[in-house]
Protein backbone atom coordinates (compact mmCIF):
# COMPACT_ATOMS: atom_id res chain seq x y z
CA UNK A 1 0.00 0.00 0.00
CA UNK A 2 2.76 2.46 0.95
CA UNK A 3 4.57 1.81 -2.31
CA UNK A 4 1.32 2.65 -4.14
CA UNK A 5 1.02 5.93 -2.19
CA UNK A 6 4.61 6.85 -3.11
CA UNK A 7 4.10 6.01 -6.77
CA UNK A 8 0.78 7.87 -6.98
CA UNK A 9 2.17 10.93 -5.19
CA UNK A 10 5.36 11.09 -7.29
CA UNK A 11 3.43 10.76 -10.53
CA UNK A 12 0.95 13.47 -9.45
CA UNK A 13 3.62 15.97 -8.34
CA UNK A 14 5.84 15.43 -11.40
CA UNK A 15 2.81 15.94 -13.70
CA UNK A 16 1.89 19.16 -11.84
CA UNK A 17 5.46 20.52 -12.03
CA UNK A 18 5.77 19.87 -15.76
CA UNK A 19 2.28 21.06 -16.69
CA UNK A 20 2.37 24.32 -14.74
CA UNK A 21 6.17 24.89 -15.00
CA UNK A 22 6.59 25.21 -11.24
CA UNK A 23 10.03 25.80 -9.69
CA UNK A 24 9.00 26.95 -6.20
CA UNK A 25 6.36 25.63 -3.81
CA UNK A 26 5.03 26.68 -0.43
CA UNK A 27 3.80 23.76 1.67
CA UNK A 28 1.22 24.43 4.40
CA UNK A 29 1.63 22.06 7.33
CA UNK A 30 0.04 21.53 10.75
CA UNK A 31 2.11 18.81 12.43
CA UNK A 32 -0.65 16.22 12.15
CA UNK A 33 -0.37 12.92 10.30
CA UNK A 34 -1.55 14.31 6.94
CA UNK A 35 0.99 17.13 6.77
CA UNK A 36 3.85 14.97 8.12
CA UNK A 37 3.02 12.38 5.46
CA UNK A 38 3.03 15.11 2.79
CA UNK A 39 6.33 16.50 4.07
CA UNK A 40 8.07 13.12 3.88
CA UNK A 41 6.63 12.25 0.47
CA UNK A 42 7.84 15.52 -1.05
CA UNK A 43 11.27 15.24 0.58
CA UNK A 44 11.70 11.64 -0.59
CA UNK A 45 10.87 12.72 -4.12
CA UNK A 46 13.44 15.53 -3.93
CA UNK A 47 16.16 13.11 -2.79
CA UNK A 48 15.67 11.01 -5.92
CA UNK A 49 15.72 13.95 -8.28
CA UNK A 50 15.48 17.68 -7.61
CA UNK A 51 12.40 18.58 -9.59
CA UNK A 52 11.76 21.75 -7.56
CA UNK A 53 14.29 24.53 -7.01
CA UNK A 54 12.71 25.99 -3.88
CA UNK A 55 10.62 24.25 -1.18
CA UNK A 56 9.50 26.19 1.91
CA UNK A 57 7.05 25.33 4.67
CA UNK A 58 4.49 27.52 6.41
CA UNK A 59 2.56 26.99 9.64
CA UNK A 60 -0.39 29.04 10.91
CA UNK A 61 -0.99 29.05 14.67
CA UNK A 62 -4.62 29.88 15.53
CA UNK A 63 -3.85 29.70 19.27
CA UNK A 64 -6.64 27.19 19.83
CA UNK A 65 -4.46 24.86 21.86
CA UNK A 66 -3.04 25.11 25.34
CA UNK A 67 0.16 23.52 24.03
CA UNK A 68 0.52 25.74 20.93
CA UNK A 69 4.05 26.85 21.85
CA UNK A 70 5.21 23.26 22.34
CA UNK A 71 3.75 22.26 18.97
CA UNK A 72 5.55 25.13 17.26
CA UNK A 73 8.80 24.06 18.93
CA UNK A 74 8.22 20.49 17.75
CA UNK A 75 7.60 21.61 14.14
CA UNK A 76 10.68 23.88 14.16
CA UNK A 77 12.88 21.07 15.46
CA UNK A 78 11.53 18.57 12.95
CA UNK A 79 12.09 20.93 10.00
CA UNK A 80 15.51 21.84 11.39
CA UNK A 81 16.36 18.12 11.39
CA UNK A 82 15.21 17.99 7.75
CA UNK A 83 17.29 21.14 7.03
CA UNK A 84 14.24 22.95 5.68
CA UNK A 85 13.01 26.51 6.00
CA UNK A 86 9.70 27.25 7.74
CA UNK A 87 7.69 30.43 8.30
CA UNK A 88 5.38 30.56 11.30
CA UNK A 89 2.50 33.00 11.61
CA UNK A 90 0.42 33.47 14.73
CA UNK A 91 -3.18 34.70 14.47
CA UNK A 92 -3.47 37.25 17.27
CA UNK A 93 -7.27 37.36 17.29
CA UNK A 94 -8.32 33.91 18.47
CA UNK A 95 -11.65 32.48 17.33
CA UNK A 96 -13.36 29.08 17.35
CA UNK A 97 -15.25 29.89 14.15
CA UNK A 98 -14.11 27.46 11.45
CA UNK A 99 -15.03 29.77 8.57
CA UNK A 100 -13.25 32.80 10.06
CA UNK A 101 -10.17 30.75 10.95
CA UNK A 102 -10.08 29.31 7.42
CA UNK A 103 -10.28 32.83 5.96
CA UNK A 104 -7.41 34.03 8.19
CA UNK A 105 -5.33 30.98 7.29
CA UNK A 106 -5.77 31.22 3.51
CA UNK A 107 -5.34 35.00 3.53
CA UNK A 108 -2.01 34.65 5.34
CA UNK A 109 -0.74 31.80 3.15
CA UNK A 110 -1.70 33.49 -0.13
CA UNK A 111 -0.16 36.83 0.89
CA UNK A 112 3.04 35.03 1.85
CA UNK A 113 3.11 33.24 -1.51
CA UNK A 114 2.66 36.56 -3.36
CA UNK A 115 5.29 38.35 -1.29
CA UNK A 116 7.97 35.68 -1.79
CA UNK A 117 7.06 34.74 -5.39
CA UNK A 118 5.92 31.17 -4.87
CA UNK A 119 4.24 29.64 -7.90
CA UNK A 120 2.35 26.94 -6.02
CA UNK A 121 0.81 26.25 -2.63
CA UNK A 122 0.47 22.63 -1.54
CA UNK A 123 -1.80 21.45 1.27
CA UNK A 124 -2.27 18.04 2.88
CA UNK A 125 -6.04 17.74 2.31
CA UNK A 126 -7.14 14.12 1.90
CA UNK A 127 -10.17 12.30 0.51
CA UNK A 128 -11.50 12.18 4.07
CA UNK A 129 -11.28 15.99 4.28
CA UNK A 130 -13.16 16.21 1.00
CA UNK A 131 -16.05 14.10 2.32
CA UNK A 132 -16.17 16.04 5.62
CA UNK A 133 -16.19 19.36 3.76
CA UNK A 134 -19.00 18.19 1.49
CA UNK A 135 -21.19 17.08 4.42
CA UNK A 136 -20.49 20.32 6.26
CA UNK A 137 -21.42 22.46 3.25
CA UNK A 138 -24.47 20.32 2.49
CA UNK A 139 -25.82 20.90 6.00
CA UNK A 140 -25.20 24.65 5.76
CA UNK A 141 -26.67 24.87 2.21
CA UNK A 142 -24.48 24.73 -0.85
CA UNK A 143 -24.47 24.49 -4.64
CA UNK A 144 -22.88 21.96 -6.98
CA UNK A 145 -19.88 24.32 -7.21
CA UNK A 146 -19.54 24.52 -3.44
CA UNK A 147 -19.93 20.77 -3.06
CA UNK A 148 -17.09 20.08 -5.49
CA UNK A 149 -14.73 22.85 -4.36
CA UNK A 150 -12.06 20.69 -2.74
CA UNK A 151 -10.12 19.21 -5.66
CA UNK A 152 -6.59 18.45 -6.79
CA UNK A 153 -6.06 21.87 -8.36
CA UNK A 154 -7.42 25.38 -8.07
CA UNK A 155 -6.09 28.65 -9.42
CA UNK A 156 -5.94 31.29 -6.69
CA UNK A 157 -4.21 34.45 -7.87
CA UNK A 158 -2.67 35.18 -11.28
CA UNK A 159 0.17 32.63 -11.50
CA UNK A 160 -0.38 31.12 -8.04
CA UNK A 161 -2.10 27.73 -7.86
CA UNK A 162 -3.09 25.53 -4.96
CA UNK A 163 -2.61 21.76 -5.22
CA UNK A 164 -3.82 18.92 -3.01
CA UNK A 165 -1.83 15.83 -4.08
CA UNK A 166 -3.27 13.66 -1.26
CA UNK A 167 -6.91 14.36 -2.16
CA UNK A 168 -7.46 10.82 -3.50
CA UNK A 169 -5.95 9.13 -0.42
CA UNK A 170 -7.97 8.58 2.75
CA UNK A 171 -6.85 9.18 6.33
CA UNK A 172 -6.61 5.45 7.16
CA UNK A 173 -4.05 4.92 4.38
CA UNK A 174 -2.05 7.93 5.54
CA UNK A 175 -2.09 6.72 9.15
CA UNK A 176 -0.74 3.36 8.01
CA UNK A 177 1.98 5.13 5.99
CA UNK A 178 3.07 7.17 9.04
CA UNK A 179 3.14 4.10 11.27
CA UNK A 180 5.09 2.11 8.70
CA UNK A 181 7.89 4.70 8.62
CA UNK A 182 7.68 5.65 12.33
CA UNK A 183 6.95 9.28 11.50
CA UNK A 184 6.51 11.66 14.48
CA UNK A 185 2.90 12.84 14.64
CA UNK A 186 1.67 15.57 16.95
CA UNK A 187 -1.60 14.60 18.63
CA UNK A 188 -3.92 17.56 18.14
CA UNK A 189 -6.31 17.89 21.10
CA UNK A 190 -8.56 20.27 19.14
CA UNK A 191 -9.64 17.28 17.02
CA UNK A 192 -11.73 16.22 20.02
CA UNK A 193 -13.31 19.61 20.62
CA UNK A 194 -16.97 19.06 19.69
CA UNK A 195 -17.70 22.77 19.58
CA UNK A 196 -15.99 22.50 16.20
CA UNK A 197 -18.60 21.14 13.80
CA UNK A 198 -16.13 19.27 11.60
CA UNK A 199 -15.06 17.13 14.56
CA UNK A 200 -18.63 15.94 15.11
CA UNK A 201 -18.92 15.07 11.43
CA UNK A 202 -15.60 13.18 11.55
CA UNK A 203 -16.04 11.37 14.86
CA UNK A 204 -19.81 10.86 15.01
CA UNK A 205 -21.71 11.41 11.76
CA UNK A 206 -19.47 9.50 9.31
CA UNK A 207 -18.97 6.49 11.65
CA UNK A 208 -22.76 6.43 12.20
CA UNK A 209 -23.45 6.46 8.44
CA UNK A 210 -20.96 3.64 7.87
CA UNK A 211 -22.27 1.50 10.75
CA UNK A 212 -26.03 1.95 10.46
CA UNK A 213 -26.78 3.22 6.92
CA UNK A 214 -24.19 1.96 4.45
CA UNK A 215 -20.72 0.54 5.08
CA UNK A 216 -19.59 1.99 1.74
CA UNK A 217 -20.91 5.49 2.54
CA UNK A 218 -17.51 7.18 2.06
CA UNK A 219 -16.86 5.48 -1.28
CA UNK A 220 -20.38 6.32 -2.50
CA UNK A 221 -20.02 9.98 -1.51
CA UNK A 222 -16.64 10.14 -3.27
CA UNK A 223 -18.19 8.68 -6.43
CA UNK A 224 -21.06 11.19 -6.25
CA UNK A 225 -18.66 14.12 -5.86
CA UNK A 226 -16.60 12.93 -8.82
CA UNK A 227 -19.73 12.81 -11.00
CA UNK A 228 -20.79 16.26 -9.77
CA UNK A 229 -17.34 17.65 -10.57
CA UNK A 230 -17.45 16.53 -14.22
CA UNK A 231 -21.04 17.77 -14.59
CA UNK A 232 -20.07 21.13 -13.12
CA UNK A 233 -17.03 21.46 -15.39
CA UNK A 234 -19.23 20.86 -18.43
CA UNK A 235 -21.82 23.42 -17.27
CA UNK A 236 -19.06 25.91 -16.46
CA UNK A 237 -17.65 25.74 -19.98
CA UNK A 238 -21.10 26.38 -21.44
CA UNK A 239 -21.66 29.32 -19.07
CA UNK A 240 -18.35 30.96 -19.94
CA UNK A 241 -19.08 30.74 -23.69
CA UNK A 242 -22.56 32.25 -23.26
CA UNK A 243 -21.20 34.99 -21.02
CA UNK A 244 -18.43 35.96 -23.46
CA UNK A 245 -20.90 36.07 -26.36
CA UNK A 246 -23.36 38.32 -24.49
CA UNK A 247 -21.21 40.69 -22.43
CA UNK A 248 -20.57 44.21 -23.71
CA UNK A 249 -17.06 44.84 -25.04
CA UNK A 250 -16.79 48.40 -23.73
CA UNK A 251 -19.04 48.70 -20.68
CA UNK A 252 -19.95 46.68 -17.59
CA UNK A 253 -23.08 45.38 -19.25
CA UNK A 254 -24.73 42.11 -20.22
CA UNK A 255 -27.27 41.59 -23.00
CA UNK A 256 -29.79 39.11 -21.62
CA UNK A 257 -32.05 38.68 -24.67
CA UNK A 258 -30.72 35.24 -25.57
CA UNK A 259 -29.92 34.33 -21.96
CA UNK A 260 -33.53 34.70 -20.78
CA UNK A 261 -34.52 31.94 -23.21
CA UNK A 262 -32.28 29.52 -21.31
CA UNK A 263 -33.11 27.45 -18.24
CA UNK A 264 -33.15 29.39 -14.96
CA UNK A 265 -30.07 27.50 -13.72
CA UNK A 266 -28.14 28.87 -16.73
CA UNK A 267 -29.48 32.38 -16.14
CA UNK A 268 -28.42 32.43 -12.48
CA UNK A 269 -24.92 31.16 -13.24
CA UNK A 270 -24.35 33.74 -15.98
CA UNK A 271 -25.46 36.61 -13.72
CA UNK A 272 -23.22 35.27 -10.94
CA UNK A 273 -20.28 35.15 -13.36
CA UNK A 274 -21.10 38.65 -14.66
CA UNK A 275 -20.88 40.11 -11.14
CA UNK A 276 -17.85 38.08 -10.07
CA UNK A 277 -15.89 38.74 -13.28
CA UNK A 278 -16.26 42.51 -12.93
CA UNK A 279 -16.20 43.02 -9.15
CA UNK A 280 -14.87 39.77 -7.60
CA UNK A 281 -18.05 39.63 -5.51
CA UNK A 282 -20.25 36.62 -4.79
CA UNK A 283 -23.71 38.01 -5.35
CA UNK A 284 -26.27 37.86 -2.56
CA UNK A 285 -28.94 35.16 -3.08
CA UNK A 286 -31.85 37.61 -2.65
CA UNK A 287 -30.33 40.15 -5.06
CA UNK A 288 -29.74 37.39 -7.59
CA UNK A 289 -33.40 36.33 -7.40
CA UNK A 290 -34.53 39.94 -7.94
CA UNK A 291 -32.41 40.21 -11.10
CA UNK A 292 -33.64 36.88 -12.49
CA UNK A 293 -37.29 37.75 -11.77
CA UNK A 294 -36.86 41.13 -13.42
CA UNK A 295 -35.34 39.84 -16.68
CA UNK A 296 -38.09 37.23 -16.97
CA UNK A 297 -40.96 39.69 -16.57
CA UNK A 298 -43.22 40.06 -19.59
CA UNK A 299 -43.48 43.84 -19.23
CA UNK A 300 -39.91 45.18 -19.23
CA UNK A 301 -40.48 48.73 -20.50
CA UNK A 302 -39.75 50.29 -17.11
CA UNK A 303 -36.12 50.36 -16.03
CA UNK A 304 -35.36 48.82 -12.63
CA UNK A 305 -32.53 49.77 -10.29
CA UNK A 306 -31.23 47.40 -7.64
CA UNK A 307 -28.79 48.82 -5.09
CA UNK A 308 -26.30 46.39 -3.55
CA UNK A 309 -23.06 47.07 -1.70
CA UNK A 310 -21.18 49.80 -3.65
CA UNK A 311 -22.89 49.21 -7.01
CA UNK A 312 -26.21 50.00 -8.70
CA UNK A 313 -27.59 47.33 -11.04
CA UNK A 314 -29.74 48.72 -13.86
CA UNK A 315 -32.07 46.44 -15.79
CA UNK A 316 -33.84 47.70 -18.91
CA UNK A 317 -35.67 45.83 -21.66
CA UNK A 318 -32.41 44.71 -23.32
CA UNK A 319 -29.53 44.53 -20.89
CA UNK A 320 -28.14 44.62 -17.36
CA UNK A 321 -25.55 47.30 -16.73
CA UNK A 322 -23.81 48.51 -13.59
CA UNK A 323 -22.58 51.78 -12.15
CA UNK A 324 -20.80 52.60 -8.93
CA UNK A 325 -23.04 54.32 -6.37
CA UNK A 326 -20.63 57.24 -5.90
CA UNK A 327 -21.01 58.33 -9.55
CA UNK A 328 -24.79 57.96 -9.85
CA UNK A 329 -25.39 61.69 -9.53
CA UNK A 330 -22.58 62.71 -11.89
Amino acid sequence: MNNQINQYFNKTIITIIKKYKINSILIAISGGQDSICLLNLIENLQKKKKYITKITYIYIDHQWKIDSEKQIEYIINYLKYKKKEIYIYQIKKTTLSESISRAYRYHTIINHAIKYNFKAIITAHTRTDKIETFLQKLIRRTSIEGATGLNLHRRLYKNINIFRPLISINRIQINFFCRQYYLPIWSDITNYNYYIQRNRIRNELIPYLKKYINQKAENNITHFLKTCYYDHEYIKQKIIKLYINNKDKNYIALNYQSIKKRHISIQTRIVQLFIYHNFYLLINHNILNKIINRINQKNRNIQSIILWKHIAIYINNISIYIKFKNILNK
